[in-house]
């Protein structure tokens, strides 16, 4: 049996954060909400914040209305909430609209932005900052990209369009382009189509290619151009793994510029935003779930440590 959609959030987004949804089990030892909220939100609240909340209404039902502080544990009701937002370093880059219609909206986003609000990235995510910036709450990214990583991102406006388009990504129907600034070896034959197996192990940061493994990761690699040791890389994946062109191209022994995770694991501070990953998503392509069309999005960024005067770079 097909399970339903969950309902709509009765609070609108706060800061472009959705709010938090909180369900009931079917069985417990609680006589009123509120004890089953304080056991349920520790630590992260504590007993007298959500006496705090449950006071100022700050927990409503599915209508919107706020729950009573001596409402009963009811089983399986479900009941909505606004997180405490963490502090956050303020990510000083601008997000550009590249486009925006009734059903997608496409954004050119900067480095260091996560895509989901997550962890210590929440109100300074994609997502958040895309909605406060064009007004529409109901934005859903239909795929990711890395925090490092920049460039052309699309979100969905609704969700009746979501599926759609979240499909594209999800079998591989997107044309995805990447643009990278990594170390030349002369000794390297390019183009080259580059097969791989990756793994990403759970409590690991980096991503590794196995030897020997059977490919799940397909980049095709070409040599745009080249500046002293350093080369403009453009990379076509046909596949989605975590890390691919990261990883793959630190196997080739070209690690791109700026990556703090490959080969070598650096601490970063969250504040420090000297070095951006040298990796852009340049270009978007597919063909329109809804109507068909061919859709074409193209950054308009660039990569700083790639040379703005073009008489100091050479063909390939």
């Amino acid at each position: 049996m097909a399970r339903s959609a969950i309902p709509a959030s009765p609070l609108p987004p706060r800061h472009g954060v959705d709010a938090q949804r909180i369900r009931m089990p079917q069985e417990g030892p609680w006589e009123s909400l509120r004890d089953h909220l304080v056991e349920r939100l520790a630590p992260g609240l504590d007993a007298d914040e959500v006496d705090r909340k449950l006071r100022a209404g700050e927990f409503v039902d599915v209508t919107g209305a706020p729950v009573p502080p001596d409402a009963p544990f009811v089983p399986q009701t479900v009941v909505w909430t606004h997180r405490d937002l963490p502090d956050e370093v303020q990510v000083p880059f601008e997000i550009d609209v590249l486009h925006r219609d009734e059903r997608v909206v496409v954004i050119d986003k900067p480095h260091f932005i996560s895509t989901m609000p997550r962890g210590r990235h929440v109100v300074q995510s994609a997502l958040a900052r895309t909605r406060v910036l064009t007004g529409l709450p109901r934005l859903t990214p239909a795929h990711r990209l890395d925090r490092p990583t920049a460039g052309v991102l699309m979100f969905t406006t609704e969700q009746r369009w979501r599926g759609a388009y979240q499909r594209v990504f999800a079998e591989g129907l997107a044309l995805k382009e990447y643009l990278a600034v990594a170390p030349v070896r002369d000794d390297l034959k390019l183009p080259v189509v580059r097969r791989t197996h990756i793994v990403k192990e759970h409590g690991t940061h980096q991503a590794r290619e196995v030897p020997g493994g059977p490919p799940n990761a397909e980049t095709l690699i070409e040599l745009e151009a080249r500046s002293g040791g350093l080369g403009l890389y453009r990379l076509t994946p046909r596949t989605g793994r975590t890390h691919q062109l990261r990883c793959q191209l630190n196997g080739l022994g070209i690690p791109i510029v700026g990556d703090a995770l490959y080969p070598v694991e650096h601490d970063v501070p969250l504040d420090d935003f000297s070095n951006p990953l040298q990796l852009l998503a340049a270009v978007l392509e597919f063909d329109d779930p809804v109507d068909g069309t061919r859709r074409r999005f193209e950054t308009r960024r660039t990569l700083e440590a790639w040379p703005a005067d073009p008489a100091v770079v050479e063909a390939p």
